[in-house]
């Protein structure tokens, strides 16, 4: 009995201890996931895992909330932020223990233990910028973090400037790090960055900042700090010098990549570090230039950058895909068609973890896309490289070509193919020819890194990687469901599983950045519209029933195969992993979520492991390494005669690359020491002769390389130019005229258009339909066709264009045209290039693209002249629509004719009270205009012109004719306040001639001066007697004129007949622009800062222009002192920036020319031709900045040619060598330059206004050439006290004989009050007091005119808020929200303006009929135009711009009046088109 008890409390104990064998968690394993739903209140606007962890941070910005979860996403919890509000999320990329919280203001916060807790921080005054991320991290320290901000004066809104701050401990303390930043990194910014010195560098800053004095884009440069800019310096980029016009920077790997852009250009310029120090120009192949927004820096290696560059514009942009060398100087064409999106995303992704393998979608059928201008629907096969991208080949499954949706259409968070898990990779895509839609694709899976694939699941899926790639789950994209599938074999079986709830549509699906964790995180929505939910679920597979792998469950695997199965060396190594068996029944279970580590072995090392060494390039057949230059002297070796020594083969192995054996490239050969030699220079000038058959040029328009063009250094630069003859023949060349080749033969052209925003595009109008342009300067010609000829107005230009989008074109062409030729114009407009054109509007004078930055988004936004109700000789009414026409505005009913001019746009109306006058109307928004108010001394009974002469400084200058008698005809210049609406008088009496130019010129390159010619007897030119002209200088922007004081000695060493210290008989007089027969032949140059050179005579009076009469005159100091340069009269051109100068007789044949090394100090004679030659013309590049210069005219015994010749500077010996310039010392022993301060001539100081600027200029003396354009100005040395010089006359005021401001007789001061009736929130203002502060100004202190004895009274109904104002704290906020804030919101936009006025708005060129060129760029400085009335002659009057922006337009002495002011308009001035009875009155072509 006992023994049978036994066995029963046996049996119960066997049972019990089964039971409790199932109850144990080795037998509660499970055979699917545990899902766990958990619903969000709103949206989620951005979540992430911190790295090695199950914890989720996620960002609800409707809530102003983030949420935490420390179980991936199973539970939620609210984190703590002290009640505030939060605005933005950040993960710190290389500290998986930091995390930043960013407000909406000043406030933000941190956590140090992946958000447990927060801690508050503060940004002084400050909000996060809006415009670039605001953190930026160091990758060695994650203590260091940089933040950019923006400091807004008003509401947070208006007025914003960017600062970055910074921290060094972990936020503890918050500092400022500088002001005017574009976006800032350290160099530590990841971790394959190593710096020079890592000690030295470790907290070295780069950024973009703006200019030293201006906000203009193409002054932005690089600032380098290494004390968090307590000390800054700007790194030389290229050829020893600094480069302007940064637009970004960004860290990639071990590389620092900055992009430059100049002006008249979409072509980038790449610069690219490895150490932080060093920098180099990228430079990629000839046939491929990087454009502004059209690359994308790629994910790359560290041994070198990846870049896509856009080939084709969107909608269907397409690229190409170049790899560089290992310090990212030169890149080297990888694949072409590449395809890319609108945004500038790439479809390119490497495969994790595994060298050399990546994936990109090309376009098949680019030939079409190509020639419809992207309108052509792409067709996109997908290809695979597993050699570094050297070679690609087809993706296939079953020997079908398989095709895959790739980056530019994400459709899940994450990497779009792989993961960490070796080896496997994922997609969703389709067989066949070419990749079709999203929803038609199926999901394929690769085990082998992309050799192979299989169909994993029908149907597009989301999917992720887990455990390390042992567990692969996916869910339907295509519609709403509610099953996942997963896989535990690589994608061979699939098993579903049911999520709880109602079926989602699946929006994300993530896990750990590192694929080791077995838990999955899925967002999905339920419903749609405002009953959608949002639901999260966390998926766990960590209770499932599989055991952990053990050694026998791994396999070695080979990373990369090729078709035959054989391992493919990349860096010279293969590459191997320890990974599980695809059938293994196990899971890897990593608890520290340590990755699977790759293992190597060396290849023997072959052609494909070396690259260019210093001072080589590749050959063109890709096979060699030349030589690039001469080679580094190896000292001590190469003296005496035929000597040869050990030296650089020409390759080297990349760093880093582990090949042994094999080739071995790079051993030292023997050299030849002459390899150590530059070249020799000749010492001689060279000059080359070409013969046209003509009798006269009709055009002559520069084409010229920018600074950041490819190929733009001195060895590989083309100087380009164009020409055409009274034969309506086009020649080019593209060495600054040594050779001519003859373009278009065959082809009549009757004008050439330059683009007048980007220098490689230009267009040749033929009679007919027919257009030739070629959009690379001159490489290759297409055409289209117009929808009609062009017009036939004389004086209108048949083509618009637009400053931003260089296939943005408006044609105006003739229609109806009846047996006499009157013709109507009509108007069409085209996105690409010409390709297809669309309607505008009907029966037009003119259509012109108004889009400039600063007047908002309206890109699209274009003015028109129409003639009312389309009846040609109704009024013309101004029309504006920025959406083609769709629906538009009529800001005014009948006007002359409108022009744009830097911040203003001017309209001339008719005035409706006396129809015989002018009225001129203002905007500097384009959407608001407002009467401009002349001062009241200024009597005018009829105002019948006006000529706009120039805003380049927060004003506008105008001419207004009073006297309007024929041959005699004169004017008052009147200058505007900051938003142009009222004037004050700032010189009178100053000549015009008949047309409506007028004799005024601004020094180009400094600030504030002109010169101008004034009547002197208007009394007698008005009864007849000619005029009597005397020149008068300011050098304070027009606020006070003086004559300019003559030099002691003429050009030959005697003393004038007059008393040169009596400036009122005996003075200096130049021939201005009314007397120009070429008006690109300008004073100055910007590039030739402080220089100007002119025509005239010493004398009380301006003498007739003669070889007796007349010199040729020098100033050195911006027209402070002149000298008489060269008796006679000259003309002349300025060279390599001004280190030469060479001139050449104007009114009589020659056979030589003058030039000067030191500034027109000393001149030395070169004859260049055995015949004497009548020359019209003295050329040279646009920017001033070659050795080579172009003579056009016709030799002397001849009429039936004409010539050119080009003279080469280039071989002498004083300039064989490149000046050197120190920007950290420029005055330094070493250096080729001195540091210049232009000064006022009535001033002991050098303060010009209220500050103290210095300029680099080049030693006179100093035998070295100027190289890259430099950026004259070095800083900006102090302010200085405020005097009279930095004052001009009020509203209603004048000067007075002693200088000062006087009330005008019978004149009340201006009420000022009137702005409280403007604003009636406005609290105060200010009496005046006579004077008001030039704009250029930043004087501070001192003698504050315009604040003297003035006060300051409160507005009506005010008085309380303005007593309350006055008497503390208090008050001072009351004043603050009471005038500050309702002034500047009222003027927002232009005091936008006034903070950014360079660049960005038009230029004024009133009666630029149908000309679209806007001043304020490259080839105008300086517009000028006229508005002339009862006849509505609208003049636009040139302000004689730059050398350095007269970019290439051109016209010869007596030319056609259109050709001539046409042409002028696309160079260096904006001479739009006038009144056809006055100024376009000449027959059409004649010779020079």
């Amino acid at each position: 009995m006992w023994f049978s008890r036994s066995l029963n409390r046996l049996a119960l104990l066997q049972l019990f201890l089964l039971h409790l064998l199932w109850l144990s968690p080795a037998a509660a394993k499970k055979d699917k996931p545990d899902i766990s739903p958990h619903q969000l209140d709103n949206r989620p606007t951005n979540f992430f895992y911190f790295d090695d962890s199950n914890t989720i941070l996620l960002l609800d910005r409707e809530a102003a909330l983030v949420q935490r979860s420390e179980d991936a996403g199973k539970t939620w919890a609210k984190v703590d932020i002290n009640g505030g509000k939060a605005w933005d999320l950040w993960r710190h990329p290389h500290d998986n223990q930091k995390a930043y919280i960013m407000g909406r203001h000043s406030t933000h916060w941190h956590t140090n233990d992946q958000g447990k807790t927060w801690h508050d921080f503060q940004i002084p005054n400050a909000r996060p910028s809006l415009s670039r991320a605001p953190l930026a991290f160091h990758a060695k320290d994650s203590n260091k973090v940089l933040i950019h901000g923006a400091v807004c004066r008003i509401g947070g809104l208006i007025d914003c400037k960017e600062v970055t701050f910074y921290t060094s401990d972990g936020f503890e303390k918050v500092g400022k790090l500088r002001e005017n930043t574009r976006g800032c990194v350290f160099a530590h910014a990841t971790p394959e960055f190593k710096t020079g010195d890592d000690d030295k560098n470790d907290d070295r800053v780069i950024c973009v900042t703006t200019g030293r004095i201006s906000f203009d884009p193409r002054e932005h440069r690089l600032a380098v700090s290494d004390d968090f800019f307590e000390d800054e310096e700007e790194p030389n980029l290229e050829g020893g010098r600094t480069v302007q016009g940064i637009v970004n920077i960004a860290v990639v790997k071990g590389y620092i990549v900055a992009a430059a852009k100049a002006p008249n250009t979409d072509e980038l310029a790449m610069y690219v570090t490895d150490d932080a120090s060093t920098w180099h120009r990228a430079v990629f192949p000839s046939d491929s230039r990087v454009k502004e927004d059209a690359y994308t820096v790629l994910e790359s290696t560290s041994y070198s950058i990846e870049v896509d560059v856009m080939t084709v514009d969107p909608p269907n942009a397409m690229g190409v895909l170049f790899t560089s060398n290992s310090n990212g100087t030169y890149f080297t064409k990888n694949i072409e068609h590449t395809n890319r999106n609108a945004r500038g995303i790439a479809d390119f992704e490497k495969v994790q973890n595994i060298q050399g393998i990546l994936l990109v979608n090309v376009v098949d059928n680019w030939k079409d896309v190509e020639a419809s201008f992207g309108r052509e629907e792409k067709r996109l096969k997908s290809q695979i490289s597993f050699d570094d991208g050297r070679t690609f080949q087809d993706l296939t499954t079953n020997e079908k070509s398989l095709h895959l949706h790739s980056v530019s259409e994400m459709n899940n968070v994450g990497r779009v193919f792989s993961s960490p898990a070796p080896g496997l990779v994922m997609g969703v895509g389709n067989t066949g020819k070419d990749l079709k839609a999203y929803e038609e694709g199926d999901l394929y899976v690769s085990i082998d890194a992309g050799l192979t694939w299989d169909l994993a699941l029908e149907e597009a899926h989301k999917y992720e990687f887990g455990d390390q790639g042992s567990i692969l789950v996916a869910i339907n994209d295509e519609e709403p469901t509610d099953v996942i599938q997963y896989s535990l074999n690589y994608g061979k079986d699939w098993h579903k599983v049911d999520l709880p709830g109602d079926k989602i549509r699946a929006e994300a699906l993530t896990t750990t950045p590192d694929s080791t964790s077995m838990k999955f995180f899925l967002w999905g929505v339920k419903g749609g519209g405002s009953r959608a939910e949002h639901w999260v679920f966390s998926i766990d597979f960590e209770d499932m029933h599989e055991d952990k792998c053990t050694e026998k469950d791994f396999q070695d695997w080979r990373a990369r195969v090729d078709k035959d199965g054989q391992t493919i060396c990349v860096m010279g190594r293969k590459q191997f992993y320890r990974r599980r068996k695809p059938e293994a029944d196990c899971f890897i279970r990593e608890k520290k979520f340590e990755e699977l580590k790759p293992e190597f072995e060396k290849c023997e090392c072959t052609k494909e492991d070396f690259e260019c060494d210093y001072n080589f390039v590749r050959s063109k057949d890709r096979k060699e390494c030349v030589r690039n230059g001469p080679l580094a002297d190896p000292k001590g070796l190469c003296k005496g005669k035929d000597r040869k020594y050990k030296a650089s083969s020409g390759f080297r192995k990349i760093p880093g690359n582990g090949c042994e054996g094999g080739e071995n490239l790079d051993e030292e050969i023997e050299r030849d020491c002459k390899d150590t030699l530059k070249p020799v220079v000749s010492g001689k000038i060279s000059t080359e002769r070409t013969a046209f058959p003509g009798q006269g040029f009709r055009g002559y328009f520069y084409l010229e390389r920018t600074e950041s063009s490819s190929g733009s250094d001195k060895a590989n630069r083309d100087e380009t130019v164009v020409m055409r003859t009274d034969k309506s023949k086009v020649y080019m060349t593209r060495d600054h005229g040594k050779t001519w080749d003859e373009i278009l033969k065959g082809k009549e052209i009757k004008d050439v258009y330059p683009h007048p925003h980007f220098n490689d595009v230009c267009y040749f109008i033929t009679p007919s339909k027919e257009v030739h342009y070629t959009i690379n300067r001159g490489d290759t010609f297409e055409s289209f066709k117009a929808e009609s000829e062009p017009t036939r107005d004389r004086g209108l230009q048949a083509l618009a264009f637009h400053a931003d989008y260089k296939d943005w074109l408006i044609w105006t062409g003739a229609v109806d045209c009846d047996k006499g030729g009157k013709c109507r114009n009509d108007a069409w407009y085209s996105t690409d290039r010409g390709s297809h054109w669309q309607d505008l509007r009907h029966v037009v004078r003119k259509c012109e693209f108004i889009k400039e930055e600063g007047r908002g988004e309206r890109k699209k936004l274009v003015y028109c002249e129409q003639y009312k109700d389309e009846k040609l000789g109704g009024p013309l009414e101004l029309q504006a629509s920025d959406n083609w026409f769709a629906d538009y505005t009529t800001p005014f009913k009948s006007i002359v004719d409108f022009a744009t001019m830097s911040e203003f746009i001017i309209v001339a109306t008719k005035d409706q009270s006396d129809g015989d006058s002018l009225k001129v109307d203002a905007s500097v928004d384009g959407q608001t205009f407002a009467d401009a108010l002349f001062p009241s001394n200024f009597k005018v009974p009829i105002q019948k012109a006006y000529t706009v002469l120039d805003s380049h400084t927060h004003a506008v200058f105008m001419h207004v004719t009073v006297g309007s008698e024929k041959d005699a005809e004169y004017g008052s210049i009147i200058k505007s306040n900051s938003n142009g609406t009222s004037y004050v008088l700032s010189l009178d009496k100053v000549n015009r001639n008949s047309p409506g130019y007028v004799d005024f010129e601004k020094m180009l390159g400094l600030e504030g001066v002109a010169l101008v010619n004034v009547v002197a007897n208007t009394e007698e030119a008005e009864k007849g007697s000619g005029k009597k002209l005397k020149t008068m200088i300011t050098h304070n922007d027009g606020a006070e004129w003086s004559l300019i004081r003559a030099p002691q000695n003429d050009p030959e060493g005697k003393s004038y007949e007059c008393q040169t210290d009596n400036l009122a008989d005996c003075s200096l007089h130049l021939h201005g622009y009314t007397e120009r027969k070429d008006p690109r032949d300008v004073f100055s140059s910007p590039s030739a800062v402080g220089l100007m050179m002119a025509v005239g005579n010493v004398g009380d009076y301006l003498t007739t222009k003669s070889e007796k009469t007349s010199d040729t005159f020098i100033t050195r100091d911006g027209g402070v002192e002149w000298q008489a340069a060269k008796k006679g009269n000259y003309m002349w051109e300025y060279g390599d920036q001004g280190s030469i100068i060479v001139i050449v007789r104007d009114t009589v044949a020659t056979d030589e020319v003058l030039y000067s090394l030191d500034e027109g100090r000393e001149w030395t004679s070169y004859k260049f031709s055995n015949k004497k030659v009548h020359v019209a013309i003295l050329s040279t590049v646009p920017s001033d900045n070659s050795l080579n210069f172009l003579l056009w005219g016709r030799e002397a015994d001849t009429d039936s040619e004409i010539v050119t010749f080009n003279l080469d500077f280039s071989q002498l010996e004083e300039r064989s060598k490149q000046c050197n310039l120190d920007e950290k010392d420029p005055e330094g022993a070493d250096s080729d330059y001195y540091l210049w301060e232009p000064k006022h001539p009535s001033q002991s100081n050098n303060c010009l206004f209220g500050h103290v600027a210095q300029y680099y200029r080049k030693k006179p003396d100093s035998d070295c050439f100027n190289g890259r354009s430099i950026q004259h100005l070095h800083k900006i040395a102090s302010n200085c006290e405020c005097t009279r010089s930095d004052f001009e006359c009020d509203y209603n005021y004048e000067p007075a004989k002693d200088g000062s401001c006087v009330l005008v007789g019978g004149q009340e001061p201006p009420d000022h009050s009137q702005v409280c009736k403007e604003d009636p929130d406005k609290m105060s203002y200010f009496l005046p007091t006579g004077y008001r502060r030039i704009p250029l100004s930043t004087c501070k202190g001192g003698n504050e005119l315009e604040k003297y004895e003035s006060k300051e009274m409160p507005c009506r109904g005010h008085e309380k808020d303005f007593e309350e104002a006055h008497r503390g704290l208090g008050g001072f906020w009351i004043f603050v929200l009471g005038v500050v804030l309702p002034v500047c919101i009222a003027s927002g936009v232009g005091y936008w303006v006034w903070q950014n006025w360079h660049g960005k708005f038009g230029s004024i060129r009133l009666g630029d009929a149908g000309s679209p060129f806007d001043a304020d760029r490259p080839w105008i400085k300086y517009p000028v135009a006229a508005v002339s009335g009862i006849v509505a002659v609208l003049a636009a009057v040139p302000l004689l711009v730059s050398s350095l922006w007269r970019w290439g337009s051109g016209m010869f002495g007596g030319g056609r009046r259109y050709t001539t002011r046409g042409s002028f308009a696309r160079g260096r001035g904006d001479y739009a088109v006038v009144d056809e009875d006055e100024l376009l009155g000449e027959d059409e072509d004649e010779e020079v």
